[in-house]
């Protein structure tokens, strides 16, 4: 098990399924720290995140 540096160990990232994050659009935008980011499926199946 790898921990932190604080001795705990380590979280497991959340996982999420682009299917939901883009609920059958091609495009989602994410606001993060006062910033808004694009997240974009390609026809290609890859996933591009811009600002």
């Amino acid at each position: 098990m790898r921990r932190e540096d604080s001795g705990t160990p380590a979280a497991r990232p959340h996982v999420l399924a682009s299917d939901d994050l883009l609920r059958g659009g091609k495009i989602v935008e994410i606001r993060h720290n006062g910033e808004v980011y694009r997240l974009q499926a390609t026809r290609l199946g890859k996933l591009i995140l811009t600002k």
